[in-house]
């Protein structure tokens, strides 16, 4: 009888030290910390809450009757923004991770927001270049980081286009627009922004944003994209305020 070519006592592939990593590394939901799905960081019940945006007016992203293109304001009053893709109702939980994500240097809330903005914008026409809306340089500091840049980092790499973090500048510093009704809004805005296209103006942006609520600032940066020479300015957010 040949002698055995092993003595030792099988051992799982997937042994005690395996499986201690794979717990160590598993995804957590950003919300309530369950364990996520599909290597996300959303848990089932989480991601199946997430308020996608139902059909909405192509120009400002607020909802409309299906079949709809456009609500009665912007057909009365075009906005000067060429189209607005939103990625979600301002809901649970994205009222939770925004915020998170905005003030309280939450990285992988702002990643799972990114994808999903890079998700809900797949179809829409390709601009030239993503400009993501500027902090004044006294806000940047006192923050440390711009979360529209951020979000733009990630469209930029989902969608391989070309991302302009120089091509719009807030020159001047304002109120936070949260603590403002619509019209001081508009008000604190003017003369926010400064585009200089040097080299040329290219003929089609879309601004990144985190959120939508009057559409003031998105609207207010447009302005300057145009005196500049831009021809169409879109913007893409990752959640619009009813």
């Amino acid at each position: 009888m040949p002698d055995a070519v092993n003595l030792e006592p099988p051992t799982q592939v997937d042994g005690r030290w395996r499986r201690l990593l794979r717990s160590l590394l598993a995804t957590r939901c950003l919300v309530c910390r369950e364990a996520g799905i599909d290597g996300r960081d959303l848990c089932a019940p989480c991601t199946a809450a997430l308020p996608w945006m139902p059909h909405a007016c192509s120009r400002c992203a607020q909802p409309v009757p299906s079949g709809d293109p456009l609500c009665g304001r912007c057909l009365r009053r075009p906005p000067p923004l060429g189209a607005v893709v939103a990625a979600f109702d301002y809901r649970f939980p994205v009222d939770r991770l925004l915020p998170r994500f905005k003030f309280h240097r939450d990285l992988a809330a702002g990643a799972l927001l990114g994808d999903c903005l890079s998700h809900a914008t797949q179809h829409a026409e390709r601009p030239d270049v993503l400009v993501p809306v500027p902090l004044h340089v006294a806000r940047l500091r006192e923050r440390g980081y711009d979360q529209a840049l951020e979000l733009a980092r990630v469209l930029a790499r989902g969608h391989g286009l070309p991302l302009r973090a120089d091509l719009l500048r807030r020159v001047r510093a304002t109120a936070p627009q949260s603590r403002l009704a619509a019209k001081a809004r508009r008000r604190n805005l003017r003369h926010a922004f400064a585009a200089a296209a040097s080299g040329g103006a290219p003929a089609h942006v879309a601004l990144i944003d985190d959120v939508m609520t009057t559409g003031a600032t998105l609207h207010a940066a447009a302005h300057a994209l145009r005196r500049a020479g831009v021809a169409r300015v879109d913007a893409w957010v990752c959640a619009r305020v009813r």
